[in-house]
């Protein structure tokens, strides 16, 4: 069966994944692109258990403060160059928010909020890990509810903190706290 290249881009655009691996998957399927979807899938999985001995050392903090509640979020990898990718922060983003919506009070509930078309955050992490190649972990998560909170991630988004205080502080004092 011949695999168009119009048909591996948008498998490539649905999943991140790599072309060739797109390519695959889609010959393997035979160009149904479900299948196609769930073989990268468990190519995921497959990198998430041959890395499990890995350290995922680097990653990317964000935070989100909504009324008086304020969430962290640290995605981790193994490098650098993966944590500075823009489809690597849009993705702890999306968690981010995944997290704020479903207002998951730990990781591991936040782990089993599903998205819009029903994967679980756990499996999205491991799907990120399929697509990069890279150990990729869900290092940290937390939610901290209070009459006034900040939150402050530092430049290099590899640090950051959430905070609560029990009644409104003027911002710069927030901000210094926190830093």
């Amino acid at each position: 069966m011949e695999i168009k290249a119009a048909d591996v881009m948008k498998l490539r655009k649905m999943t991140g994944a790599g072309m060739m691996d797109c390519k695959k998957a889609l010959m393997e399927a035979e160009g149904d692109f479900a299948r196609a979807q769930d073989i990268i899938r468990e190519k995921g999985k497959l990198v998430v258990a041959k890395r499990a001995d890995r350290n995922a050392t680097e990653g990317m903090v964000a935070t989100k403060v909504v009324g008086n509640k304020a969430y962290i979020l640290c995605l981790a990898c193994e490098t650098d160059f993966v944590a500075q990718n823009e489809e690597y922060a849009a993705s702890v983003n999306a968690m981010l928010d995944l997290a704020v919506a479903a207002d998951a009070a730990d990781r591991d509930a936040l782990l089993a909020v599903k998205d819009a078309e029903g994967h679980t955050v756990e499996e999205l992490v491991t799907e990120k890990s399929g697509q990069t190649g890279e150990k990729i972990e869900l290092a940290y998560y937390a939610r901290v509810e209070a009459p006034y909170c900040h939150a402050y991630v530092h430049f290099n988004k590899k640090l950051g903190t959430i905070l609560g205080f029990n009644k409104e502080i003027d911002e710069a004092t927030a901000h210094a706290v926190a830093m």
